[in-house]
């Protein structure tokens, strides 16, 4: 295949994902042109702003933005709602926003594709670019869901490590005379890590208006972990029982510390099932080779006198 051919077979693809893109891009912009309340936010920033955004600056806004409606267009609606779901279970984090992650998703399709493309040109002729591209582009579309999964799984690890300290907090602070309230605030002033922010989101959220119950209800719906949702279901229940919350907060305490014995002992007895296919295909392999390679060279030597 001469330089021409290549040349010819490269600006073919370019020009068939540049096509799709701007179809894709404004089936896409037509689709969600409804403007949100962020949007809405954003154009009342640009009026009434003192500084004027130069043409580059909206120039690239507005690329953004049709990178994000690509991303939302090609994502089905339980996939919307997954990503919404890990995002609450990673804590919401301000450079992993919904629309971040939909423009992230939108420009890994296009790039990685482009690049899977081009790399399966030169490999296998046209079969291979078509192969590369739809393989660059499902790899560059789904990137952005397992690194969201990630930070989603341990943020809930950590949630989990700390739940029985915590509960401990409370139940001393509780039992000292302070009120549940007044112990959730002991917490999150002097507690570190996930947890405690989770409490102090649950302390706020009561200050603007919103029940014990509720909150406590939001709280289990933005976790994972079994023995914090059960913690906001119990506390709940005593609390429109009217439960004397010192005995709830001192039984779960010892059933998270129970519980989380309970899963280092599991963990511990994964852990030979983890290492038996290192052992049995990197370990053994090399030991083989240091024991009866000597004694194979010998054979051979002794059998080719």
């Amino acid at each position: 295949m001469d330089l021409i051919t290549i040349g010819l077979l490269v600006a073919a693809v370019v020009t068939f994902f540049t096509g799709v893109t701007i179809l894709v891009a404004n089936i896409a912009g037509a689709t969600f042109s409804r403007a949100g309340v962020s949007r809405g936010l954003n154009t009342i920033d640009r009026v009434y702003a003192a500084t004027t955004v130069d043409d580059v600056e909206r120039g690239a806004n507005l690329i953004g933005n049709r990178i994000a409606q690509l991303g939302r267009a090609t994502t089905p609606r339980l996939a919307l709602a997954r990503i919404r779901r890990h995002l609450d279970y990673a804590g919401n984090p301000p450079y992993w926003t919904v629309d971040r992650v939909f423009e992230v998703k939108g420009l890994g399709l296009l790039v990685a594709g482009l690049l899977g493309a081009v790399l399966g040109l030169f490999a296998d002729g046209l079969v291979g670019t078509i192969v590369g591209g739809l393989a660059g582009a499902a790899a560059g579309f789904f990137i952005p869901d397992v690194v969201v999964y990630e930070l989603s799984q341990r943020r809930q690890e950590r949630i989990r490590h700390t739940l029985p300290d915590i509960l401990d907090t409370l139940t001393v602070s509780v039992e000292a005379g302070l009120g549940f309230d007044a112990a959730l605030g002991q917490v999150t002033r002097y507690g570190r890590g996930p947890l405690a922010g989770e409490f102090a989101r649950v302390l706020q959220e009561m200050q603007i208006g919103r029940s014990r119950v509720e909150a406590l209800r939001a709280l289990g719906g933005r976790t994972n972990v079994t023995e914090l949702r059960s913690f906001c279901a119990i506390v709940v229940q005593a609390t429109e029982l009217g439960v004397p919350i010192a005995n709830v907060l001192r039984e779960q305490a010892r059933e998270m510390r129970i519980r989380r014995r309970q899963r280092a002992e599991e963990l511990a007895q994964k852990v030979p099932v983890k290492i038996l296919f290192p052992l049995i295909f990197c370990l053994f392999p090399a030991v083989f080779i240091v024991v009866l390679g000597p004694g194979v060279i010998n054979m051979i030597d002794l059998f080719n006198r």
